[in-house]
């Protein structure tokens, strides 16, 4: 009896979980999320957004560790994180993986960001500071909070940038429910994160944005470096809406903080001469 009982027990909950599956909406069922629109009938992408990830400390996956000043202790240690590269290793050709190692071993005097330069493209999307989308006709103006970065993208016929610059050249278009935007005319002079991961002036980012829902857009970047990579490699992360009342872009410029890193050593030195007090 008692193994019937059982019998039956295991049929009903088979049973129970067909049909449960049946009846759930699979992914390619359920609607994609369309977005407000704006008076010209785009996907409003209007918001202060940022990132919620690891990804400034290293964009693949890593443990934590220790920070890269000991006395320090446990403080600018760096967090652990799951990474946001797709299959989670970036093509580096061998010389210049063997540039990324340099580059970490010496990441105190040589990360981008210790010097207050602009974090570039992809990486200022996903510093641990927000920004703002703002969303015209003609063109579209994101605005960063760290060292006050702008990017203006221009949303007509496709125009080519003066000169190369930390930010790039910024060209977009709609692809239904995604902003695609075109930058090119990077400066070799940004990373993509602090662990020394880098790129040459020949950097060529494809962004998309998607908006997922109300408050959360899917962002992809994928990156093409001839001279570093040996292939298109390609990172994504979602992107979530601030939601504070007061929510707002201030002021990080971060420029003054720097000056004892990059002209402390042009410094007139004092005088050591006894009794000289200059």
């Amino acid at each position: 009896m008692q193994s019937r009982l059982g019998n039956w027990l295991v049929v009903a909950v088979a049973g129970a979980s067909l049909f449960s599956l049946a009846v759930m909406p699979t992914s390619a069922q359920a609607p994609a999320y369309k977005a407000p629109r704006t008076k010209d009938g785009k996907p409003n992408l209007n918001g202060i957004w940022q990132a919620m990830n690891e990804a400034n400390w290293d964009i693949r996956p890593h443990a934590a560790s220790q920070g890269p000043v000991y006395s320090l202790g446990a403080a600018y240690s760096a967090p652990a994180g799951l990474g946001v590269v797709e299959g989670n290793e970036i093509p580096y050709k061998p010389e210049a993986a063997a540039k990324q190692k340099e580059n970490y071993t010496n990441r105190l005097k040589l990360d981008p960001e210790v010097k207050c330069y602009m974090g570039g493209v992809p990486r200022s999307t996903y510093m641990p500071y927000p920004f703002q989308i703002v969303q015209g006709t003609g063109t579209m103006m994101i605005v960063y909070e760290y060292a006050g970065a702008v990017r203006v993208i221009n949303m007509g016929a496709p125009t080519k940038a003066p000169a190369d610059s930390w930010m790039g050249w910024s060209n977009g278009r709609w692809d239904g429910e995604s902003l695609v935007v075109d930058v090119t005319s990077l400066n070799d002079q940004t990373w993509f994160d602090r662990a020394g991961n880098w790129h040459s002036d020949a950097l060529h980012v494809i962004e998309r944005y998607t908006a997922v829902g109300p408050d959360a857009l899917q962002y992809e970047a994928t990156i093409d470096d001839p001279k570093v990579f040996s292939r298109q490699w390609k990172m994504s992360m979602p992107l979530y809406r601030r939601l504070e009342k007061n929510a707002q872009i201030l002021e990080y410029k971060c420029v003054e903080f720097a000056e004892e890193v990059l002209y402390g050593h042009l410094r007139k030195q004092p005088t050591q001469g006894k009794g000289d007090s200059k």
